[in-house]
């Protein structure tokens, strides 16, 4: 394993142990944590934006009609993610998150088709068939659909569209959809504050560091991913990406013993199939490129 491989294992790793972490948070409303994620998240990005001389470049980037017609949604797509997540995650969903994230690379290949114009093979379309029985036996059994699941995934696979389209880097886009989000953020936690609601400041410090921190958390695994992305190919990325719903389901299953039903593993396998499937054709239609390649190469 070279640099960018490891580079890739510790975004997706600590993306995957984030049910740990928030956890802990347990007893903070999930508005406040992600106002006090997005205000650090921010000062985090906008001190390596300084580091790495981007300010003027930033500056002039985001004041270009395009730039703000993609991040707004962008920004207004993160805060329904991480909110949903954190609120997810405090109050005892972990394994449900993790099926959002294991869905989503479907949900990605279907706003393709829609909205990129993508053809898809027919694997892939049993992949997305197999996914939607999955969800549909888990709304029969339970009685409703499994709308965190459903937000977390749509919310993640609309955010990768616009990101996959959009002009900036990952550190400048983070940086301006936090900046797009600071102020409501900042207006939010005053009036927590005025009204004698808020947690940060008024419970203990080691709360107030874990809110603190929720920038570094943040901003850390980021920087892993950019660097990653640069130094191995897209395919790898892509078979790497299923370290996070893994770590998350095995966090919400066997540390935070979360019930896994009967009818809850006969839904997940499902979706689990549907993802080998599609994890197998992207395997071989790699292969046979690369052979193809070295035939051309030879010649």
């Amino acid at each position: 394993m070279n640099r960018g491989h490891w580079y890739a294992v510790a975004a997706f790793g600590t993306w995957g142990l984030f049910p740990i972490y928030w956890k802990r948070l347990h007893h903070v409303p999930a508005m406040e944590i992600l106002g006090q994620r997005i205000v650090w998240s921010f000062l985090c990005v906008a001190v390596l934006i300084l580091l790495s001389r981007q300010g003027r470049s930033f500056v002039r980037a985001v004041w270009h009609p395009r730039v703000m017609a993609a991040y707004l949604p962008a920004a207004g797509l993160i805060s329904v993610n991480w909110l949903t997540f954190v609120w997810a995650v405090t109050h005892g969903f972990v394994v449900e998150t993790s099926l959002g994230y294991f869905i989503n690379p479907l949900l990605s290949i279907l706003l393709g088709v829609f909205f990129l114009k993508e053809r898809l093979r027919t694997i892939q379309w049993v992949s997305i068939a197999l996914a939607a029985l999955g969800i549909l036996y888990l709304t029969i059994h339970h009685g409703s659909l499994p709308w965190i699941a459903l937000v977390l995934a749509f919310s993640w696979a609309a955010y990768g569209l616009i990101k996959k389209i959009a002009p900036l880097g990952a550190l400048q886009g983070l940086t301006l959809e936090t900046a797009l989000l600071l102020l409501p953020s900042v207006v939010y936690l005053i009036v927590l504050e005025k009204t004698g609601r808020a947690i940060f400041g008024h419970n203990d410090l080691t709360t107030d560091l874990l809110l603190a921190a929720g920038g570094l958390v943040t901003t850390i695994p980021l920087w892993f991913f950019a660097a990653a992305a640069r130094l191995i190919p897209l395919s790898t990325m892509g078979f790497l990406q299923y370290i996070v719903p893994t770590l998350q389901f095995l966090v919400g299953v066997l540390l935070f013993r979360e019930e896994f039903s009967t009818a809850k593993f006969v839904g997940f396998s499902l979706v689990w199939i549907s993802l080998i499937l599609l994890m197998l054709e992207g395997y071989l239609i790699h292969r046979t490129y690369q052979r193809k390649n070295s035939k051309t190469g030879e010649i």
